[in-house]
């Protein structure tokens, strides 16, 4: 009996829990796993509130722990999965670190890269969107939902 690799779909799951991970400590929910030969590798969600930096986006936390695991600075073997579109800063990132496959569930059309500079990404960075793209674009309209009725009350 031949197994099935783990599809895209399964892979953005494991970074919706981070999203969701992130959610609980009141952060933008965005999650991102990095994978190798079919291996999650590395796991992160958005940390810019908690660390008070505006570097410390879930890409940025996933690629820094993707490399130290493999022990070198290109993950071009690599995919990286995140809930929602990089900025251009994570996909500067990306380039950077010749990343194999980027594939993220909703665009940011409002911050997204694509929507600043299409072609930021490394040549051979293969990009596939919209994964679980309800999921993942629902997480956030609720966060901002919320986040928005709770300023009203102040």
């Amino acid at each position: 009996m031949k197994l099935t690799p783990p599809s895209h779909e399964h892979f953005m799951k494991e970074a919706l829990k981070e999203a969701r991970v992130a959610l609980s400590k009141n952060e933008i929910p965005v999650g991102a796993v990095v994978v190798c030969k079919g291996k999650i590798i590395a796991r992160a969600h958005n940390l810019t509130e908690g660390l008070n930096d505006v570097t410390a986006h879930a890409e940025m936390q996933a690629i820094t722990a993707a490399t130290n695991y493999i022990g070198g600075k290109h993950l071009s073997d690599c995919t990286l999965y995140v809930t929602f579109e990089p900025c251009i800063m994570c996909a500067g990132a990306c380039f950077w670190s010749q990343l194999g496959t980027l594939v993220y569930g909703t665009r940011d059309e409002k911050r997204g890269y694509s929507s600043m500079q299409e072609n930021i990404l490394h040549p051979k960075t293969e990009v596939i969107p919209a994964i679980l793209e309800r999921d993942c674009r629902q997480l956030m309209q609720t966060f901002f939902t919320t986040k928005r009725k709770n300023k009203e009350k102040e």
